[in-house]
């Protein structure tokens, strides 16, 4: 196959695994405000304390030093509230724990590539699978300083995960290090505090199925009422029954509030998380249960009315609509979107670009959406692309992820299946095969538009390149049709066209020694030694007018002398007059005697 390497099969990708909205609680009085920033204060308190306890147990942490963990918060706040804090912290610790381990690998990702072009010589240009030497020795030393940092950080990394340790920032490493860049944050010191110490707050509470409204800590109510549990500090502020403190505001969930009251009514479990948006002043509840596994349909199925193919790109997507057999559908459509600006923004350009997306496929009767299973967390490293800064700019930029998270939710909402495919090749080989092909005098089809037709061709099992046309005179020869597409059980249909002999490849056929003697050289070097040139007589009309130009040239030869010798001898002169007179006349027919 010419190096290409082997590409993962397609699959149904699964759904969601939990749900998660948000309402706004409004309405609140400076007394209720007051109340929940103790509370979360508390608690968070609470919550520090105890990561930093689970930080120093390390990998000797076991039930007995969680249960007395839990023992200890139990005491300053309540069970429930104690069993909440603890399962956050050990979530935390888990997390910190897989992104040291995908750091450790970062590192050595990097540490190979730099050995390798170390090793070469300065200069020496790079291949198509691995990259060359640097272009001077002031990049290769560099280059070369940069090994020994990397391989510096990888040692202390190892030693961190060997013994266990983690370092995590309750609060987010991004808003503790803002601290130190405030002019360039354009923050002040007290408003980056206030974020600060609104990051740390602890508001969340598991839910618990078979309890009332699936939530003891944390309740709201069918009708919108929200009640929360006081830890037993702050007892005192109750203004309910049982050591709870009702907010006067009713809430209701507009994205899939029937679920949630179905939820609620039934008593299941319901997590609640109540926090504070520092740049608006606003109080908001989130709600968040998970969803049973499902069964993903079959991939035939999913496929039985077509796919839409569809390319990731920084600032669209790119869509065509292929029919079962692989066949563009119409025009492509772009759902374009901007990432430049807020969080916000960014998540609604994203929900805006999908819709588009989903609400399209539901028009025609579409099935299943074909998209390419990426990961660019291994291929935008420095030392992998190097000087291409604004190429790992724009892959940093592409929000994979967010794309993959929220294109699966909104898709299990809609009854679209999402298909991933392998992403090798995709864009290069439906530049090469399907830009030209499906451009238009009207239309120009961009990189993008036929790279979704290729991933769409791949959702389906066909191969993405095509054959190459022969000339008009050879579309019907004895070896079939070029352009004829090859089975998804065919081996090595993704190969290159095998070279047969015949007239089309302009090589030897393998019988060419039995009929050598049937053809005739074009040349007089290459003409056969058993063939005899024979010199044919001519025609009577050719031989008559070969004489009449003969006897042309003759008289008037003749003529010229006759008037040569006229002055030199009169006698001369008698005598060639009779010799013409012998002569027949012009167009007289030639008698032989």
């Amino acid at each position: 196959m010419g190096g290409v390497r082997e590409m993962a099969a397609p699959f149904v990708a699964p759904g969601p695994c939990g749900v998660s909205i948000r309402t706004r609680l409004k309405d609140l009085t400076p007394e209720d405000e007051k109340v929940l920033r103790l509370v979360g204060t508390h608690l968070g308190s609470l919550a520090s304390k105890d990561l930093k306890a689970r930080c120093t147990d390390g990998l000797e942490h076991s039930t007995e030093t969680w249960a007395a963990r839990k023992r200890e918060l139990t005491a300053e706040s309540s069970s429930r509230w104690a069993g909440s804090i603890t399962k956050a912290t050990h979530d935390q610790w888990a997390l910190a724990r897989r992104g040291q381990s995908a750091h450790a690998q970062a590192l050595e990702t990097g540490i190979r590539t730099l050995q390798h072009r170390l090793s070469l010589p300065i200069g020496e240009s790079g291949t198509k699978r691995s990259s060359g030497g640097y272009r001077s020795s002031r990049e290769w030393f560099h280059k070369a300083r940069r090994l020994h940092v990397l391989e510096d950080r990888l040692e202390h990394v190892r030693a961190d995960r060997e013994a266990g340790r983690v370092r995590v920032a309750r609060g987010g490493k991004r808003l503790l290090g803002t601290r130190h860049n405030l002019g360039a944050a354009q923050l002040s010191e007290s408003r980056w505090r206030e974020r600060w110490q609104t990051a740390r707050w602890f508001l969340a509470a598991d839910g618990e199925s078979g309890k009332r409204y699936g939530n003891e800590t944390i309740r709201v109510a069918p009708d919108g009422e929200v009640s929360i549990k006081l830890p037993a500090p702050l007892a005192g502020l109750a203004n309910a029954k049982h050591g709870r403190y009702v907010l006067p505001c009713a809430v209701g969930f507009a994205h899939r509030g029937t679920e949630w009251a179905d939820r609620v009514e039934a008593n299941r479990a319901v997590a609640y998380r109540i926090h504070y948006d520092v740049q608006r002043g606003r109080w908001y509840a989130d709600a968040s249960w998970t969803l049973p596994v499902t069964q993903t349909i079959p991939m035939q199925a999913a496929l039985a009315h077509g796919v839409i193919g569809v390319d990731t790109n920084a600032d669209h997507l790119a869509a065509w609509r292929l029919d079962q057999h692989g066949n563009p559908i119409g025009r492509p459509r772009r759902f374009c979107y901007d990432l430049s600006g807020t969080r916000d923004h960014r998540a609604a350009q994203v929900r805006h670009a999908l819709s588009g997306l989903l609400n399209w496929a539901r028009a025609c009767g579409v099935k299943a959406i074909a998209v390419e299973d990426l990961d660019f967390q291994r291929e935008k490293t420095r030392e992998k692309h190097g000087r291409k800064k604004r190429f790992r700019q724009l892959i940093s930029g592409m929000p994979i992820g967010r794309l993959r998270a929220r294109l699966t939710s909104m898709a299990d909402a809609t009854g679209i299946a999402i298909i991933a495919v392998d992403p090798a090749y995709t864009s290069r080989w439906g530049a090469q095969h399907w830009q030209r092909a499906m451009a238009s005098k009207t239309h120009k089809t961009t990189r993008h538009d036929a790279a979704s037709i290729a991933i769409g061709r791949r959702a389906q099992g066909h191969p993405i390149r095509r054959r190459t046309t022969p000339p008009r005179a050879h579309q019907s020869d004895v070896h079939g049709h070029r352009t004829v597409q090859a089975g998804p059980e065919t081996l090595g249909r993704e190969g290159t066209r095998p070279r047969i002999p015949g007239p089309r490849t302009r090589s030897v056929p393998p019988d060419a020694a039995s009929t050598r003697a049937t053809r005739t050289s074009k040349t007089v070097r290459d003409v056969r030694s058993d063939q005899v040139w024979v010199q044919h007589s001519l025609l009577p009309t050719d031989q008559e007018r070969c004489m009449n130009v003969h006897l042309t040239r003759t008289r008037a030869l003749l003529t010229g002398a006759a008037l040569l010798l006229a002055a030199a001898a009169p006698t001369a002169c008698a005598t060639l007059a009779e010799a013409d007179s012998s002569v027949p006349e012009r167009g007289a027919p030639y008698v032989e005697t």
